[in-house]
């Protein structure tokens, strides 16, 4: 009986079979790239949702008033922030109450951590608790993830909720604090990581600041100029609930093209500070509206309603105010607004953190 004589592949055969591997490479890695896409984009819109779930709660305990972290009457107090809270301390004899970040180190008997106003703190501190500042564009609308919130959820200011899976600066920065236990870890130097969303600014101010004022013309008023100015309002008031975006992402995710923004010499995330959710035409940030609705709504969509809008009103006004001390401008490359000077593209739009009327306001328009 002869013995068979097994032969190896000939080079030919090889480069088909390889061919053939790199075939399938090609084709299932870009379907494996977008379902993890997919999945992320899942992911974040589930983390929105369910943060809105806690400011309807939150809302349902404080008689239909939204998430505030300022005295209703704190222009009461001064014609400016530093004053104002100065002042709230001499004639109360309390401190303002803080925003808090929450308890570190409960095993040990417990710090709480909160950015408290002075005299313990310093007065710079009073652009923690008013919605935005103008001048500095920080305030309360970058603490969705404070204890006044977190309590509602999961009850800790790094609980992974807070961050979008594809917001990888802030994620890899933050990962350290993911697994404590503790209310707050305070790792990073006294400092803090913000959360991947933002609550909308101008739905957290009266309606009033935002609004035309009738001596002036301009859509804005100083809310320490008004009794009222720091009220938030009612979610009864919100007149476009379907068009009005309530928790956004903050940063540029979907589609983006480029992480950290080369306009800042520094970021809070390991020296990165990635682009903001305006900053390019192809943003198309995950969106909570006030009607409970999560969609990715796109920034080319936010700059065409605008021009519609510009078209249709005598004096030219857009969806947002362009008359704040941040200024601004519809037309493309115009600065001022919401950071738009360092914007990837040139977009110039600041819906959401500006909105006309703020919570009588709308974000976007019907198509």
């Amino acid at each position: 009986m002869r013995n068979r004589i097994s032969h190896g592949f000939t080079i030919v055969e090889l480069l088909v079979v390889v061919s053939i591997i790199a075939l399938l490479v090609g084709i299932l890695l870009p379907a494996i790239g977008k379902a993890r896409d997919q999945a992320q984009l899942t992911k974040s819109q589930a983390n929105i949702k369910q943060i809105g779930t806690a400011l309807v709660t939150y809302s349902a305990e404080y008689n239909d008033r939204q998430l505030t972290f300022v005295n209703d009457q704190l222009s009461k107090y001064g014609a400016n922030g530093p004053t104002a809270v100065t002042q709230y301390n001499a004639q109360t004899g309390f401190e303002h109450p803080p925003v808090i970040l929450g308890y570190a180190q409960v095993a040990a008997g417990g710090t709480i951590w909160a950015y408290f106003q002075p005299p313990r703190g310093t007065s710079g501190n009073w652009v923690t608790i008013v919605p935005i500042d103008f001048a500095s564009l920080f305030g309360s609308f970058r603490f969705v993830n404070a204890r006044q919130l977190n309590s509602y959820i999961n009850g800790r200011f790094y609980d992974p909720l807070f961050f979008a899976p594809k917001d990888s600066a802030p994620m890899a920065a933050v990962e350290p604090a993911l697994d404590s236990p503790d209310e707050f870890v305070n790792i990073f130097g006294g400092g803090v990581l913000h959360s991947s969303y933002i609550l909308s600014p101008a739905a957290m101010f009266s309606p009033d600041v935002l609004s035309k004022n009738k001596g002036t013309d301009l859509y804005y008023t100083d809310p320490f100029s008004l009794i009222a100015g720091f009220r938030s309002p009612a979610y009864s008031q919100v007149l476009y609930p379907d068009l009005k975006t309530h928790v956004i992402e903050h940063h540029w995710l979907q589609n983006r093209k480029a992480t950290c923004n080369r306009f800042f010499a520094g970021g809070e995330y390991d020296g990165c500070q990635p682009f903001f959710f305006n900053s390019s035409w192809e943003s198309n940030p995950v969106m909570l509206y006030y009607d409970g609705h999560v969609a990715t709504s796109g920034m080319r969509d936010a700059q065409d309603a605008c021009r519609r809008v510009t078209k249709q009103t005598p004096d030219g006004s857009g969806l947002w105010s362009i008359d704040t001390p941040a200024a601004g401008g519809y037309a493309n490359f115009a600065t001022g607004g919401y950071f738009q000077a360092a914007a990837y593209d040139w977009t110039a739009v600041s819906n959401h953190i500006f909105t006309l009327d703020g919570a009588k306001g709308r974000d976007y328009i019907s198509k």
